[in-house]
């Protein structure tokens, strides 16, 4: 992966890289783009937004006066002494026009952050490749305005990283067919064999083997996420004693040990995933004469199967089950919350989705890989039942939203 990666970097291509919570796909980044601008996605965040954080990190910041039509009066400041360095480099190949009162810490630009080729110019003065983290996050029509700067930057010379969760192959190509020819996509993918791989080299380097039955299990038990593996196969490990290299080589635990160990590690993410669905079970607000719409959406798609959830499950099926459970709900409403179930579950950070509903597709699948194991393995009760229990009792006409 890292051989194509860098294959692809001394390439005039956008890079999108398409894997899963914890699969690695920062890491990968990390490891080939140190020195990168890096920019993360946030729900309510807007294309602006970005190139505003672009900037900041490159220490200027744009301050507009007035626009008017195609007049833009501007002045962009540096913040810091990297700011001043671009600037300074602005300054001699634009030859913009200084002010008598101007100084190097301050340039007068007829341009705002719609323009795409002084955003671009900016970028290419600081020398450094530009990574967009968590473009799930972005709304559908901010996804498909990005994908369109996307052309206009590539036309520019500046070709952007783009990481982030998605169902679809080649989504950016599909947002903008203009990109086609113009970026490459990467999935990032463990398959079985690849997460034997990672455990068996960890364990030579231990000298330790896991038990079949256990070796087995971290691997099932991943969901195809390296990153689950590796806190799984570590917290074995702590249970078995073993922190440094042995002496020598030689088979540690059991499955009865394995099996203490999930259930341990599931208990520690109840806080996490019981107020996920409590937030999405309750939904925006509750009244008298409730549906429990919400509640009744998420018990659906909590009953789905792993490869239903991986694959995308449409709203349709959700509103023929859910319905069946309480007929006042109606498939226009349904519609309506699943567009509100990702805003339902971000913190204030605009963070932290664990379900993902996609628009194009009418489908809601899974983003945190982690809620498989979770739901494998927890013993709390989930609090929908409740939820639906609350609205039977409030009363029995509504019209099948809340």
């Amino acid at each position: 992966m890292d051989v194509r990666l860098q294959r692809l970097l001394r390439r005039n291509f956008h890079i999108a890289l398409r894997g899963e919570s914890k699969c690695g796909k920062s890491w990968l980044r990390q490891q080939n783009i140190p020195d990168a601008i890096v920019v993360q996605c946030r729900l309510n965040k807007t294309p602006k937004d970005l190139y505003t954080d672009i900037l900041s990190q490159l220490g200027l910041n744009l301050v507009v006066e007035k626009s008017s039509g195609k007049t833009v009066k501007a002045t962009l400041e540096a913040t810091q002494e990297l700011g001043v360095k671009i600037l300074a480099k602005l300054a001699f190949k634009q030859t913009i026009a200084l002010e008598a009162n101007s100084t190097a810490k301050s340039k007068p630009v007829g341009r705002d952050l719609e323009d795409l080729r002084f955003v671009s110019d900016i970028i290419k003065e600081s020398g450094r490749r530009l990574v967009i983290e968590d473009f799930h996050y972005l709304s559908p029509e901010h996804r498909t305005e990005f994908a369109f700067d996307l052309k206009a930057l590539w036309d520019y010379g500046i070709y952007v990283i783009v990481i982030g969760i998605w169902s679809e192959n080649n989504l950016l190509i599909h947002l903008n067919s203009d990109l086609a020819g113009r970026i490459e996509e990467v999935p990032i993918y463990w398959s079985p064999d690849d997460l034997k791989r990672v455990l068996d080299l960890g364990s030579d380097a231990l000298r330790v083997t896991f038990p079949n039955r256990v070796s087995a299990r971290l691997i099932e038990d991943s969901f195809g996420t390296v990153g689950i593996l590796q806190r799984l196969a570590l917290d074995f490990l702590d249970e078995a004693g073993i922190d440094a290299t042995l002496d020598r080589r030689r088979v540690v635990g059991d499955e009865n040990m394995y099996e203490a160990v999930a259930m341990a590690y599931a208990e520690q993410l109840n806080a996490l995933y019981q107020t996920f669905a409590q937030n999405v079970a309750n939904g925006i607000r509750q009244r008298a004469n409730s549906t429990g719409i919400y509640a009744h959406m998420l018990k659906v798609v909590m009953d789905a199967t792993d490869a239903q959830l991986n694959d995308g499950l449409p709203t349709d099926n959700i509103f023929k089950e859910a319905s069946q459970r309480e007929n006042r709900i109606k498939r226009a409403n349904l519609g309506s919350i699943m567009r509100k179930i990702n805003a339902l579950q971000v913190d204030k950070g605009n963070r932290g989705l664990i379900l993902s509903y996609d628009e194009t597709k009418d489908e809601v699948f899974v983003v945190d890989k982690h809620l498989f194991f979770y739901r494998k393995y927890a013993t709390a009760q989930w609090p929908w039942e409740r939820v639906i229990q609350e609205a039977e009792d409030l009363g029995d006409t509504y019209d099948g939203q809340g």
